[in-house]
Protein backbone atom coordinates (compact mmCIF):
# COMPACT_ATOMS: atom_id res chain seq x y z
CA UNK A 1 0.00 0.00 0.00
CA UNK A 2 1.38 3.43 -0.89
CA UNK A 3 1.89 6.21 1.65
CA UNK A 4 -0.55 8.39 -0.34
CA UNK A 5 -3.40 6.04 0.47
CA UNK A 6 -2.94 6.90 4.12
CA UNK A 7 -3.75 10.59 3.88
CA UNK A 8 -1.49 13.33 5.16
CA UNK A 9 -0.44 13.92 8.77
CA UNK A 10 -1.84 17.11 10.29
CA UNK A 11 -0.05 20.43 10.61
CA UNK A 12 2.57 19.93 7.90
CA UNK A 13 4.10 16.84 9.48
CA UNK A 14 4.49 15.07 6.13
CA UNK A 15 8.30 14.85 6.44
CA UNK A 16 7.96 13.22 9.86
CA UNK A 17 5.30 10.82 8.58
CA UNK A 18 7.42 9.83 5.58
CA UNK A 19 10.46 9.24 7.80
CA UNK A 20 8.39 7.14 10.19
CA UNK A 21 7.11 4.95 7.36
CA UNK A 22 10.64 4.60 5.99
CA UNK A 23 11.83 3.47 9.44
CA UNK A 24 9.08 0.84 9.57
CA UNK A 25 10.18 -0.49 6.17
CA UNK A 26 13.90 -0.60 7.04
CA UNK A 27 14.70 -3.94 8.68
CA UNK A 28 18.24 -2.73 9.48
CA UNK A 29 17.05 0.31 11.44
CA UNK A 30 16.99 0.32 15.27
CA UNK A 31 13.95 -1.48 16.67
CA UNK A 32 13.00 1.48 18.87
CA UNK A 33 11.93 4.88 17.54
CA UNK A 34 11.47 7.68 20.09
CA UNK A 35 9.17 10.54 19.06
CA UNK A 36 10.41 13.52 21.06
CA UNK A 37 9.73 17.25 21.30
CA UNK A 38 8.31 19.80 23.69
CA UNK A 39 4.77 20.00 25.01
CA UNK A 40 2.18 20.73 22.31
CA UNK A 41 4.53 20.12 19.34
CA UNK A 42 2.32 17.43 17.76
CA UNK A 43 3.82 14.18 19.00
CA UNK A 44 0.48 12.66 19.91
CA UNK A 45 -1.09 13.83 16.65
CA UNK A 46 1.62 12.11 14.62
CA UNK A 47 1.16 8.86 16.54
CA UNK A 48 -2.61 9.10 16.19
CA UNK A 49 -2.12 9.32 12.41
CA UNK A 50 0.15 6.26 12.48
CA UNK A 51 -2.22 4.21 14.62
CA UNK A 52 -5.33 5.32 12.72
CA UNK A 53 -3.95 4.02 9.45
CA UNK A 54 -1.76 1.20 10.81
CA UNK A 55 -4.68 -0.62 12.44
CA UNK A 56 -6.85 -0.70 9.30
CA UNK A 57 -7.59 -4.15 7.91
CA UNK A 58 -6.14 -3.28 4.48
CA UNK A 59 -2.79 -2.03 5.79
CA UNK A 60 0.31 -3.74 4.43
CA UNK A 61 2.27 -6.04 6.74
CA UNK A 62 5.29 -3.79 7.32
CA UNK A 63 3.10 -0.81 8.29
CA UNK A 64 0.64 -2.68 10.52
CA UNK A 65 0.34 -1.55 14.13
CA UNK A 66 -0.38 -4.60 16.28
CA UNK A 67 -0.75 -2.99 19.71
CA UNK A 68 -1.33 0.54 20.97
CA UNK A 69 -1.45 1.65 24.63
CA UNK A 70 -1.75 5.31 25.74
CA UNK A 71 0.43 5.35 28.86
CA UNK A 72 -0.72 8.59 30.52
CA UNK A 73 -1.57 7.68 34.10
CA UNK A 74 -0.93 3.97 33.52
CA UNK A 75 1.43 1.69 35.43
CA UNK A 76 3.39 -1.28 34.17
CA UNK A 77 0.69 -3.82 35.05
CA UNK A 78 -2.01 -1.97 33.14
CA UNK A 79 0.30 -1.57 30.15
CA UNK A 80 1.28 -5.25 30.16
CA UNK A 81 -2.31 -6.51 30.50
CA UNK A 82 -3.48 -4.25 27.65
CA UNK A 83 -0.60 -5.24 25.38
CA UNK A 84 -1.10 -8.93 26.16
CA UNK A 85 -4.80 -8.70 25.35
CA UNK A 86 -4.13 -7.02 22.01
CA UNK A 87 -1.40 -9.51 21.09
CA UNK A 88 -3.40 -12.60 22.08
CA UNK A 89 -1.29 -13.56 25.09
CA UNK A 90 -2.02 -14.19 28.78
CA UNK A 91 0.52 -12.64 31.18
CA UNK A 92 0.36 -11.63 34.83
CA UNK A 93 3.39 -9.33 34.81
CA UNK A 94 6.13 -7.73 32.75
CA UNK A 95 8.65 -10.58 33.00
CA UNK A 96 6.11 -13.18 31.95
CA UNK A 97 4.90 -10.97 29.09
CA UNK A 98 8.40 -10.40 27.71
CA UNK A 99 9.16 -14.13 27.94
CA UNK A 100 5.97 -15.04 26.09
CA UNK A 101 6.61 -12.48 23.39
CA UNK A 102 10.18 -13.74 23.03
CA UNK A 103 8.82 -17.20 22.24
CA UNK A 104 6.25 -15.84 19.78
CA UNK A 105 8.19 -15.00 16.66
CA UNK A 106 5.47 -13.07 14.86
CA UNK A 107 6.73 -9.60 13.81
CA UNK A 108 5.07 -7.04 16.09
CA UNK A 109 4.85 -3.24 15.98
CA UNK A 110 3.83 -1.51 19.23
CA UNK A 111 2.96 2.19 19.65
CA UNK A 112 3.18 3.73 23.14
CA UNK A 113 2.18 7.40 23.46
CA UNK A 114 2.78 9.52 26.59
CA UNK A 115 5.52 7.44 28.20
CA UNK A 116 6.68 10.50 30.16
CA UNK A 117 3.19 10.86 31.67
CA UNK A 118 2.87 7.28 32.92
CA UNK A 119 2.27 6.46 36.58
CA UNK A 120 5.82 5.05 36.83
CA UNK A 121 7.78 6.31 33.79
CA UNK A 122 11.04 4.68 34.90
CA UNK A 123 9.50 1.20 35.18
CA UNK A 124 7.69 1.70 31.87
CA UNK A 125 10.98 2.67 30.22
CA UNK A 126 12.54 -0.57 31.51
CA UNK A 127 9.66 -2.48 29.93
CA UNK A 128 10.29 -0.68 26.63
CA UNK A 129 13.97 -1.57 26.73
CA UNK A 130 13.20 -5.21 27.53
CA UNK A 131 10.88 -5.35 24.51
CA UNK A 132 13.46 -3.57 22.36
CA UNK A 133 15.86 -6.46 23.04
CA UNK A 134 13.54 -8.73 21.01
CA UNK A 135 14.57 -8.50 17.35
CA UNK A 136 11.05 -9.17 16.02
CA UNK A 137 9.47 -6.33 18.03
CA UNK A 138 9.43 -2.72 16.81
CA UNK A 139 8.38 0.10 19.12
CA UNK A 140 7.31 3.70 18.51
CA UNK A 141 7.37 5.55 21.83
CA UNK A 142 6.47 9.14 22.69
CA UNK A 143 8.72 10.82 25.28
CA UNK A 144 8.81 14.54 25.93
CA UNK A 145 12.22 16.15 25.36
CA UNK A 146 14.05 16.74 28.62
CA UNK A 147 12.16 14.16 30.61
CA UNK A 148 14.23 11.47 32.37
CA UNK A 149 12.71 8.73 30.22
CA UNK A 150 13.60 10.64 27.06
CA UNK A 151 17.22 10.77 28.11
CA UNK A 152 17.15 7.10 29.13
CA UNK A 153 15.74 5.88 25.81
CA UNK A 154 17.63 8.31 23.57
CA UNK A 155 20.87 6.99 25.01
CA UNK A 156 19.99 3.37 24.26
CA UNK A 157 20.82 3.45 20.56
CA UNK A 158 17.24 4.19 19.52
CA UNK A 159 16.26 6.20 16.47
CA UNK A 160 15.11 9.63 17.73
CA UNK A 161 12.77 12.02 15.91
CA UNK A 162 12.64 15.41 17.67
CA UNK A 163 9.63 17.22 16.25
CA UNK A 164 11.02 20.56 17.46
CA UNK A 165 13.61 20.30 14.68
CA UNK A 166 12.53 22.19 11.51
CA UNK A 167 13.34 19.31 9.16
CA UNK A 168 10.30 17.36 10.36
CA UNK A 169 7.82 20.03 9.25
CA UNK A 170 6.78 21.30 5.81
CA UNK A 171 6.20 24.97 6.67
CA UNK A 172 4.17 25.71 3.54
CA UNK A 173 1.79 22.85 4.28
CA UNK A 174 1.61 23.81 7.95
CA UNK A 175 0.65 27.35 7.00
CA UNK A 176 -2.04 26.04 4.64
CA UNK A 177 -3.28 23.58 7.30
CA UNK A 178 -3.53 26.36 9.89
CA UNK A 179 -5.47 28.55 7.51
CA UNK A 180 -7.87 25.72 6.78
CA UNK A 181 -8.37 25.05 10.49
CA UNK A 182 -8.49 28.69 11.62
CA UNK A 183 -10.97 29.22 14.43
CA UNK A 184 -10.83 25.64 15.63
CA UNK A 185 -9.23 24.74 18.92
CA UNK A 186 -8.00 21.50 20.30
CA UNK A 187 -10.32 19.91 22.84
CA UNK A 188 -9.19 20.49 26.43
CA UNK A 189 -6.99 17.81 27.89
CA UNK A 190 -8.99 15.22 29.74
CA UNK A 191 -8.68 15.70 33.46
CA UNK A 192 -8.21 12.43 35.27
CA UNK A 193 -9.48 12.81 38.81
CA UNK A 194 -8.13 10.54 41.49
CA UNK A 195 -10.91 8.14 42.32
CA UNK A 196 -11.73 7.44 45.94
CA UNK A 197 -12.28 3.68 46.03
CA UNK A 198 -13.36 1.39 48.81
CA UNK A 199 -10.67 -1.22 48.28
CA UNK A 200 -12.08 -3.38 51.07
CA UNK A 201 -15.49 -3.62 49.40
CA UNK A 202 -15.80 -6.48 46.86
CA UNK A 203 -18.97 -5.02 45.32
CA UNK A 204 -17.25 -1.68 44.70
CA UNK A 205 -14.26 -3.41 43.09
CA UNK A 206 -16.48 -5.39 40.73
CA UNK A 207 -18.53 -2.37 39.65
CA UNK A 208 -15.81 0.31 39.36
CA UNK A 209 -13.68 0.98 36.29
CA UNK A 210 -11.13 -1.88 36.63
CA UNK A 211 -8.23 0.29 35.44
CA UNK A 212 -8.88 2.68 38.32
CA UNK A 213 -8.94 -0.27 40.71
CA UNK A 214 -5.63 -1.50 39.29
CA UNK A 215 -4.04 1.93 39.70
CA UNK A 216 -5.34 2.14 43.27
CA UNK A 217 -3.91 -1.25 44.20
CA UNK A 218 -0.61 -0.32 42.53
CA UNK A 219 -0.42 2.74 44.80
CA UNK A 220 -1.55 0.97 47.99
CA UNK A 221 0.53 -1.96 49.32
CA UNK A 222 -2.07 -2.95 51.93
CA UNK A 223 -3.66 -6.37 51.35
CA UNK A 224 -7.26 -5.27 52.04
CA UNK A 225 -8.19 -8.67 53.37
CA UNK A 226 -6.54 -10.49 50.44
CA UNK A 227 -8.37 -8.58 47.69
CA UNK A 228 -5.20 -6.86 46.45
CA UNK A 229 -3.30 -10.10 45.83
CA UNK A 230 -6.34 -11.68 44.19
CA UNK A 231 -6.87 -8.67 41.92
CA UNK A 232 -3.24 -8.51 40.80
CA UNK A 233 -3.17 -12.29 40.31
CA UNK A 234 -6.08 -12.24 37.83
CA UNK A 235 -5.94 -8.63 36.68
CA UNK A 236 -5.80 -9.22 32.93
CA UNK A 237 -9.17 -10.98 33.13
CA UNK A 238 -10.65 -8.57 35.68
CA UNK A 239 -9.89 -5.58 33.42
CA UNK A 240 -11.84 -7.04 30.52
CA UNK A 241 -15.22 -5.50 29.66
CA UNK A 242 -17.70 -7.74 31.50
CA UNK A 243 -20.62 -7.89 33.90
CA UNK A 244 -19.87 -7.33 37.58
CA UNK A 245 -21.01 -10.92 38.38
CA UNK A 246 -18.39 -12.31 35.98
CA UNK A 247 -15.74 -10.10 37.56
CA UNK A 248 -16.75 -11.33 41.02
CA UNK A 249 -16.39 -14.92 39.82
CA UNK A 250 -12.84 -14.35 38.56
CA UNK A 251 -11.89 -12.51 41.75
CA UNK A 252 -13.27 -15.38 43.84
CA UNK A 253 -11.19 -17.96 41.99
CA UNK A 254 -8.04 -15.92 42.67
CA UNK A 255 -8.68 -15.47 46.42
CA UNK A 256 -6.23 -17.26 48.70
CA UNK A 257 -7.15 -19.18 51.85
CA UNK A 258 -5.53 -16.51 54.02
CA UNK A 259 -8.09 -13.92 52.90
CA UNK A 260 -10.68 -12.40 55.20
CA UNK A 261 -13.25 -15.24 55.62
CA UNK A 262 -16.11 -12.81 54.98
CA UNK A 263 -14.94 -12.18 51.41
CA UNK A 264 -15.59 -15.62 49.94
CA UNK A 265 -19.34 -15.79 50.68
CA UNK A 266 -19.77 -12.17 49.64
CA UNK A 267 -18.02 -12.73 46.30
CA UNK A 268 -20.06 -15.93 45.80
CA UNK A 269 -23.22 -13.88 46.31
CA UNK A 270 -22.05 -11.26 43.80
CA UNK A 271 -21.20 -14.02 41.27
CA UNK A 272 -24.54 -15.82 41.62
CA UNK A 273 -25.78 -14.80 38.15
CA UNK A 274 -22.56 -15.73 36.31
CA UNK A 275 -22.46 -18.66 33.87
CA UNK A 276 -20.37 -20.71 36.29
CA UNK A 277 -20.62 -21.88 39.88
CA UNK A 278 -17.20 -21.89 41.61
CA UNK A 279 -16.75 -25.21 43.41
CA UNK A 280 -13.23 -24.65 44.77
CA UNK A 281 -9.85 -23.16 43.94
CA UNK A 282 -6.33 -23.57 45.26
CA UNK A 283 -3.96 -20.63 45.01
CA UNK A 284 -0.19 -20.48 45.36
CA UNK A 285 0.51 -20.31 49.10
CA UNK A 286 -2.71 -22.00 50.23
CA UNK A 287 -2.23 -24.34 53.18
CA UNK A 288 -5.59 -25.99 53.90
CA UNK A 289 -5.95 -27.90 51.65
CA UNK A 290 -2.50 -27.15 50.24
CA UNK A 291 -1.91 -25.73 46.80
CA UNK A 292 -0.63 -28.70 44.71
CA UNK A 293 1.92 -26.62 42.81
CA UNK A 294 1.96 -25.35 39.22
CA UNK A 295 -0.13 -27.56 36.94
CA UNK A 296 1.40 -28.22 33.53
CA UNK A 297 -0.60 -31.35 32.66
CA UNK A 298 -3.72 -32.98 34.08
CA UNK A 299 -6.21 -35.78 33.46
CA UNK A 300 -9.20 -37.52 35.02
CA UNK A 301 -9.40 -40.20 32.29
CA UNK A 302 -8.32 -43.65 33.50
CA UNK A 303 -8.46 -42.71 37.18
CA UNK A 304 -11.02 -43.77 39.81
CA UNK A 305 -14.13 -41.59 39.94
CA UNK A 306 -13.56 -38.43 41.92
CA UNK A 307 -9.80 -38.30 41.30
CA UNK A 308 -7.56 -36.20 39.07
CA UNK A 309 -3.88 -36.58 38.24
CA UNK A 310 -1.83 -33.35 38.20
CA UNK A 311 1.74 -32.90 36.94
CA UNK A 312 3.91 -29.95 37.95
CA UNK A 313 6.92 -28.22 36.40
CA UNK A 314 9.37 -30.56 38.13
CA UNK A 315 7.77 -33.81 37.00
CA UNK A 316 5.99 -34.57 40.27
CA UNK A 317 2.65 -36.34 39.79
CA UNK A 318 -0.08 -35.83 42.39
CA UNK A 319 -3.59 -37.18 42.71
CA UNK A 320 -6.27 -34.96 44.23
CA UNK A 321 -9.96 -35.21 45.07
CA UNK A 322 -12.03 -33.49 42.40
CA UNK A 323 -14.64 -32.64 45.04
CA UNK A 324 -12.44 -30.19 46.96
CA UNK A 325 -8.83 -30.48 45.77
CA UNK A 326 -7.70 -32.46 48.82
CA UNK A 327 -4.42 -34.31 48.10
CA UNK A 328 -4.65 -38.10 47.84
CA UNK A 329 -1.12 -39.20 46.93
CA UNK A 330 1.91 -38.74 44.75
CA UNK A 331 4.22 -40.85 42.63
CA UNK A 332 8.01 -40.78 42.25
CA UNK A 333 9.24 -37.83 40.24
CA UNK A 334 9.50 -38.26 36.47
CA UNK A 335 12.92 -37.76 34.82
CA UNK A 336 11.66 -34.72 32.90
CA UNK A 337 8.80 -32.25 33.40
CA UNK A 338 5.75 -33.51 31.48
CA UNK A 339 3.88 -31.56 28.83
CA UNK A 340 1.03 -34.11 28.80
CA UNK A 341 -0.08 -37.07 30.92
CA UNK A 342 -2.63 -39.84 30.55
CA UNK A 343 -3.53 -42.91 32.58
CA UNK A 344 -4.28 -46.41 31.29
CA UNK A 345 -6.80 -48.79 32.82
CA UNK A 346 -4.11 -50.86 34.57
CA UNK A 347 -2.76 -47.85 36.47
CA UNK A 348 0.10 -47.10 34.07
CA UNK A 349 0.74 -43.38 33.65
CA UNK A 350 2.13 -42.24 30.31
CA UNK A 351 3.84 -38.88 30.26
CA UNK A 352 5.24 -36.89 27.36
CA UNK A 353 7.99 -34.41 28.23
CA UNK A 354 8.64 -31.12 26.48
CA UNK A 355 11.25 -32.79 24.26
CA UNK A 356 8.62 -35.19 22.93
CA UNK A 357 9.98 -38.23 24.82
CA UNK A 358 7.76 -40.71 26.69
CA UNK A 359 8.04 -41.75 30.33
CA UNK A 360 6.01 -44.20 32.39
CA UNK A 361 4.98 -44.35 36.00
CA UNK A 362 2.51 -46.41 38.04
CA UNK A 363 -0.32 -44.97 40.10
CA UNK A 364 -0.32 -45.85 43.81
CA UNK A 365 -2.74 -48.71 44.42
CA UNK A 366 -2.73 -49.87 40.81
CA UNK A 367 -3.80 -53.55 40.51
CA UNK A 368 -1.00 -56.08 40.12
CA UNK A 369 -1.29 -59.80 39.29
CA UNK A 370 -0.62 -62.07 42.25
CA UNK A 371 -0.32 -65.77 43.00
CA UNK A 372 -0.74 -68.24 40.16
CA UNK A 373 -1.90 -65.51 37.77
CA UNK A 374 1.41 -63.72 38.20
CA UNK A 375 3.34 -66.93 37.53
CA UNK A 376 1.36 -67.91 34.45
CA UNK A 377 1.23 -64.47 32.85
CA UNK A 378 4.92 -63.62 32.62
CA UNK A 379 4.72 -61.91 29.22
CA UNK A 380 4.18 -58.21 28.50
CA UNK A 381 0.76 -56.87 29.38
CA UNK A 382 -1.40 -55.10 26.76
CA UNK A 383 -0.40 -51.78 28.34
CA UNK A 384 3.28 -52.71 28.13
CA UNK A 385 2.96 -53.68 24.46
CA UNK A 386 1.17 -50.42 23.76
CA UNK A 387 3.84 -48.47 25.60
CA UNK A 388 6.59 -50.24 23.66
CA UNK A 389 4.94 -49.34 20.34
CA UNK A 390 4.49 -45.74 21.44
CA UNK A 391 8.10 -45.48 22.61
CA UNK A 392 9.40 -46.89 19.32
CA UNK A 393 7.33 -44.38 17.36
CA UNK A 394 8.44 -41.41 19.46
CA UNK A 395 12.09 -42.41 19.15
CA UNK A 396 12.12 -41.19 15.54
CA UNK A 397 9.17 -38.76 15.65
CA UNK A 398 9.03 -36.75 18.91
CA UNK A 399 5.54 -36.02 20.14
CA UNK A 400 3.90 -32.71 20.99
CA UNK A 401 0.65 -33.94 22.61
CA UNK A 402 -0.68 -37.13 24.19
CA UNK A 403 -3.99 -38.63 25.36
CA UNK A 404 -5.59 -42.01 26.09
CA UNK A 405 -8.94 -43.68 26.60
CA UNK A 406 -9.59 -47.44 26.90
CA UNK A 407 -9.88 -47.75 23.11
CA UNK A 408 -6.87 -45.71 21.99
CA UNK A 409 -3.61 -43.98 22.87
CA UNK A 410 -2.87 -41.04 20.60
CA UNK A 411 0.12 -38.78 20.09
CA UNK A 412 0.41 -35.60 18.05
CA UNK A 413 3.40 -34.26 16.17
CA UNK A 414 5.01 -31.02 15.06
CA UNK A 415 3.80 -31.59 11.49
CA UNK A 416 0.11 -31.52 12.49
CA UNK A 417 -0.34 -35.30 12.27
CA UNK A 418 -2.04 -37.41 14.95
CA UNK A 419 -1.07 -41.08 15.34
CA UNK A 420 -3.50 -43.43 17.08
CA UNK A 421 -2.40 -46.72 18.67
CA UNK A 422 -5.28 -49.18 18.98
CA UNK A 423 -5.02 -51.96 21.59
CA UNK A 424 -5.45 -55.33 19.88
CA UNK A 425 -4.08 -54.29 16.50
CA UNK A 426 -1.91 -57.26 15.61
CA UNK A 427 0.95 -55.26 14.14
CA UNK A 428 0.59 -52.29 16.53
CA UNK A 429 1.03 -49.96 13.56
CA UNK A 430 -0.50 -46.59 14.38
CA UNK A 431 -3.24 -45.09 12.27
CA UNK A 432 -2.53 -41.52 11.21
CA UNK A 433 -4.37 -38.40 10.09
CA UNK A 434 -3.05 -34.94 9.20
CA UNK A 435 -5.34 -32.60 11.14
CA UNK A 436 -3.55 -29.26 11.47
CA UNK A 437 -1.38 -26.69 9.76
CA UNK A 438 1.51 -26.53 12.21
CA UNK A 439 2.00 -28.49 15.38
CA UNK A 440 -0.56 -30.44 17.37
CA UNK A 441 -0.74 -28.72 20.76
CA UNK A 442 -3.36 -30.74 22.68
CA UNK A 443 -5.33 -33.99 22.50
CA UNK A 444 -8.38 -35.44 24.27
CA UNK A 445 -10.11 -38.79 23.85
CA UNK A 446 -13.30 -40.55 24.91
CA UNK A 447 -15.37 -43.58 23.96
CA UNK A 448 -18.35 -42.96 21.70
CA UNK A 449 -21.16 -45.45 22.49
CA UNK A 450 -22.37 -47.57 19.57
CA UNK A 451 -25.21 -50.08 19.61
CA UNK A 452 -26.84 -51.23 22.83
CA UNK A 453 -24.26 -53.66 24.19
CA UNK A 454 -22.01 -51.23 25.99
CA UNK A 455 -19.65 -51.10 23.03
CA UNK A 456 -17.85 -47.90 22.07
CA UNK A 457 -15.42 -46.59 19.51
CA UNK A 458 -12.68 -44.10 20.35
CA UNK A 459 -13.18 -40.47 19.39
CA UNK A 460 -10.24 -38.07 19.39
CA UNK A 461 -10.26 -34.29 19.65
CA UNK A 462 -7.12 -32.55 18.45
CA UNK A 463 -6.12 -28.92 19.03
CA UNK A 464 -3.43 -27.14 17.05
CA UNK A 465 -1.26 -24.08 16.77
CA UNK A 466 -3.59 -23.10 13.92
CA UNK A 467 -6.36 -22.46 16.47
CA UNK A 468 -8.55 -25.30 15.24
CA UNK A 469 -10.07 -28.23 17.11
CA UNK A 470 -10.66 -31.29 14.92
CA UNK A 471 -12.56 -34.51 15.63
CA UNK A 472 -11.39 -37.90 14.39
CA UNK A 473 -12.32 -41.49 15.08
CA UNK A 474 -9.38 -43.66 13.98
CA UNK A 475 -11.88 -46.10 12.42
CA UNK A 476 -13.00 -43.42 9.92
CA UNK A 477 -11.91 -40.26 8.14
CA UNK A 478 -11.55 -37.03 10.17
CA UNK A 479 -14.56 -34.75 10.26
CA UNK A 480 -13.95 -32.15 7.53
CA UNK A 481 -15.25 -29.17 9.53
CA UNK A 482 -13.44 -28.07 12.70
CA UNK A 483 -15.41 -28.47 15.91
CA UNK A 484 -14.08 -25.05 16.96
CA UNK A 485 -11.67 -22.51 15.53
CA UNK A 486 -10.11 -19.25 16.65
CA UNK A 487 -7.11 -17.10 15.79
CA UNK A 488 -5.49 -18.06 19.11
CA UNK A 489 -3.64 -21.39 19.35
CA UNK A 490 -5.06 -24.20 21.47
CA UNK A 491 -3.12 -24.95 24.68
CA UNK A 492 -5.26 -27.64 26.35
CA UNK A 493 -8.29 -29.87 25.71
CA UNK A 494 -10.62 -32.09 27.72
CA UNK A 495 -13.70 -34.10 26.71
CA UNK A 496 -16.21 -36.08 28.74
CA UNK A 497 -19.70 -37.59 28.78
CA UNK A 498 -21.61 -35.84 31.57
CA UNK A 499 -25.19 -35.38 32.80
CA UNK A 500 -25.18 -32.22 30.66
CA UNK A 501 -24.31 -34.25 27.57
CA UNK A 502 -21.01 -34.40 25.70
CA UNK A 503 -18.70 -31.59 26.83
CA UNK A 504 -15.52 -30.34 25.16
CA UNK A 505 -13.29 -27.83 26.96
CA UNK A 506 -10.74 -25.80 25.01
CA UNK A 507 -8.04 -23.48 26.41
CA UNK A 508 -6.23 -20.98 24.21
CA UNK A 509 -2.98 -19.05 24.31
CA UNK A 510 -4.80 -15.76 24.91
CA UNK A 511 -6.16 -17.09 28.24
CA UNK A 512 -9.65 -17.93 26.97
CA UNK A 513 -11.39 -21.14 28.04
CA UNK A 514 -14.39 -22.34 26.03
CA UNK A 515 -16.78 -25.04 27.22
CA UNK A 516 -18.71 -26.49 24.28
CA UNK A 517 -21.96 -28.32 25.03
CA UNK A 518 -21.76 -30.34 21.83
CA UNK A 519 -25.21 -31.94 22.12
CA UNK A 520 -26.86 -28.54 22.59
CA UNK A 521 -24.68 -26.42 20.33
CA UNK A 522 -23.94 -23.98 23.16
CA UNK A 523 -20.65 -22.47 24.33
CA UNK A 524 -19.70 -20.62 27.49
CA UNK A 525 -16.44 -18.85 28.29
CA UNK A 526 -14.15 -18.17 31.22
CA UNK A 527 -11.00 -16.05 31.44
CA UNK A 528 -8.93 -16.91 34.54
CA UNK A 529 -6.39 -14.13 33.96
CA UNK A 530 -3.42 -16.46 33.51
CA UNK A 531 -2.02 -18.82 30.89
CA UNK A 532 -3.90 -22.13 31.01
CA UNK A 533 -1.68 -25.21 30.75
CA UNK A 534 -4.14 -28.02 31.47
CA UNK A 535 -7.85 -28.89 31.58
CA UNK A 536 -9.84 -31.88 32.80
CA UNK A 537 -13.54 -32.70 33.04
CA UNK A 538 -15.26 -34.87 35.63
CA UNK A 539 -18.11 -37.24 34.85
CA UNK A 540 -20.34 -34.85 36.81
CA UNK A 541 -19.56 -32.05 34.38
CA UNK A 542 -17.16 -29.97 36.50
CA UNK A 543 -14.21 -28.30 34.77
CA UNK A 544 -10.72 -28.36 36.30
CA UNK A 545 -8.30 -25.63 35.21
CA UNK A 546 -4.54 -25.72 35.78
CA UNK A 547 -2.25 -22.67 35.67
CA UNK A 548 1.10 -21.64 37.14
CA UNK A 549 -0.43 -20.35 40.36
CA UNK A 550 -3.97 -21.77 40.61
CA UNK A 551 -6.09 -24.88 40.30
CA UNK A 552 -9.73 -23.98 39.74
CA UNK A 553 -12.86 -26.14 39.68
CA UNK A 554 -15.99 -24.66 38.09
CA UNK A 555 -19.39 -26.12 37.29
CA UNK A 556 -21.62 -24.72 34.54
CA UNK A 557 -24.71 -23.08 36.04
Amino acid sequence: MSAAAWGRPAAGREPAGAALLAWLADSSAPGLCVIAGGAGCGKSGLLAWLVGHGTRADTGRERTVHAFVPLAGQGVRAAVWTLADQLGLAARGAGEFVALLAGDRRPVTVVLPDLHAGADPGALAELVLALDALDHVRLVVEARTGSPVHERLAGSGAAVMDLDEPRWTDEARRTAWRAEHAGTTDPPARQVRAAVLELDDPAALCETDPWLVTAAFDADPQEHGGLRSAWLRAGQSLCRDQESADRALVLLTALGDGADPRLRPELARLAATADWKPEWSRVRGDMSPPWPGPVFAMTTEGLPAGEALLADHQGVLRTVHTVDGTPLGRTPRLPSPPAAVCALADGTVLALDNQGRPHTQTLPGAPRPTGIAALLDDGPTPAQRLTESLTAHLAHSPGTALCATPGVVAVGGADGTVHAFIPGDTDQAPRAAGLHTGRVTALAALGLPVGGGGQSIPLLYSGGADGRVRAWSPAAEPQPTPVAEHTSPVTALAAEHTPHGLLLAVARANGLIELHHLDQGQTRQFWPGAAVHALALTVGGSLLIGTDDRVICLHPQ
